[in-house]
């Protein structure tokens, strides 16, 4: 019997996706490796004889709490392959529009999914964030006078990292990719415990082998 036949693996994805202008020439290409990558994922998941016994996927589209009038629209977390058709619908209005000079609130959007409400269930779980965005990050609270922005946000990068080391995720469930700039903070986030960072470009999206690169490692860390 293969070692991992008989248990539950229930995954939670969580897509953070940059939606500021900048991200016009992209936006396509990651809307269609967010749609795709359950997919892939799943299909080597079973290579690994891995059976998925639940996935579900949320989306967090932000932009800049100082510019924008819709700066950041949560989804609820979909059940696929039963949602799969709402969730391809919401990740399909997705338009690149709006935002400041450079960096967005992504941090926020970051926090927002760090607080999502995780799978609980399942011999094996795993709490999967995954970032696409080609800019820096507005300092966490630089917004703060915003009358939309959130009252429960962390005060600063340090906040935030302890509520990915355990005071927010699961220690043992949580992994985090970052489709981001070799650029402040993303490049500050890199010694965090389970991060995979693949470095992005302006007005370059993440190709295919950037994905599968990011699900193999998913994979073989469950």
């Amino acid at each position: 019997m293969p070692a991992n036949q008989g248990l539950d693996y229930n995954v939670d994805i969580v897509m953070c996706i940059d939606a500021t202008g900048s991200m016009h020439a992209i936006i396509n290409d990651v809307k269609t490796n967010a749609l795709s990558f359950y997919r892939k994922f799943v299909e080597e998941m079973e290579a690994k004889d891995k059976s998925v016994q639940q996935l579900r996927i949320k989306v967090v589209v932000f932009r800049d709490y100082g510019c924008d009038s819709e700066p950041m629209v949560e989804s609820k977390f979909f059940t696929l392959d039963d949602e799969s058709t709402e969730f391809h619908d919401f990740v399909s209005r997705i338009e690149a529009s709006g935002g400041g000079d450079g960096p967005e609130n992504a941090l926020e959007a970051l926090a927002i999914a760090m607080k999502s409400d995780w799978v609980r269930t399942g011999t094996k779980r795993r709490h999967v964030i995954i970032m696409w965005t080609d800019a820096p990050a507005l300092a966490l609270g630089a917004r703060a006078s915003s009358p939309s922005y959130p009252s429960d946000m962390p005060a600063d990068l340090a906040e935030l990292h302890e509520w990915w080391e355990g005071q927010e995720m699961d220690s043992k469930a949580k992994r985090l990719i970052l489709f981001a700039p070799d650029t402040d903070p993303w490049s500050d986030m890199i010694d965090w415990q389970n991060i995979f960072h693949q470095a992005s470009q302006a007005g370059r999206g993440c190709s295919d082998t950037d994905i599968e690169t990011c699900i193999h490692m998913l994979v073989n860390s469950i």
